[in-house]
C-alpha cells in the first residue's frame, strides 16, 4: 500500500489551515489594536457626562444626621475612601487613591474617583489644598 498520496494529502490539509490559522491571528491583531483605539472614545463621552453633571445632582440634601456626625453616601467605595486617607501622611490626588483601591488606572475609574473624593469635600470629609490635591479636613480643637 503506497502512502504517499495520503501523507501528500494530510500535508495540504494542515499547510491550509495553518494559512488559516496564520490570517486569523493577523486578524485579530488588526481587531485588538482598533479596540485599543476605540475604548478611550468610549471613555470620553463618560468623563464629559460626568464633568457637565457636576456632583450637585449627587449631593444628599442633608448631609448630617441630629446627633451631628455625618452620613456617608450609600456606597462601597467612600468608606474604603476615607480608609485610605486615615493611613495618608499627605494631601493625595485621585490617582492616588484609585492605585491603594487597586482600581486599575483609566481616565473613566480616576474620574469616578475623583468625583466621589469631590462629593465628600461638598460635605465637608475632606479638604481640597489645591486642585487636584484632597487631604482629611482638619477637625477644631475641644
Amino acid at each position: 500500500m503506497n502512502l504517499n498520496p495520503l501523507l501528500e494529502a494530510l500535508d495540504l490539509q494542515e499547510d491550509a489551515a495553518r494559512a488559516l490559522a496564520d490570517d486569523l491571528r493577523t486578524r485579530i491583531d488588526a481587531l485588538q489594536t482598533q479596540l485599543r483605539e476605540a475604548e478611550p472614545r468610549l471613555e470620553h463621552p463618560a468623563i464629559t457626562r460626568t464633568t457637565v453633571t457636576g456632583p450637585d445632582d449627587r449631593i444628599p440634601t442633608q448631609a448630617a444626621d441630629p446627633s451631628g456626625t455625618l452620613e456617608l453616601p450609600e456606597h462601597p467605595d467612600y468608606p474604603r475612601i476615607l480608609a485610605v486617607f486615615d493611613d495618608a501622611t499627605g494631601p493625595l490626588r485621585a490617582r492616588d487613591i484609585c492605585e491603594a483601591l487597586d482600581f486599575e488606572l483609566l481616565p473613566k475609574h480616576v474620574e469616578r474617583t475623583r468625583a466621589k473624593i469631590k462629593r465628600l469635600v461638598t460635605l465637608g470629609i475632606l479638604a481640597e489644598a489645591e486642585p487636584g490635591t484632597f487631604s482629611r479636613k482638619q477637625q477644631p480643637s475641644p
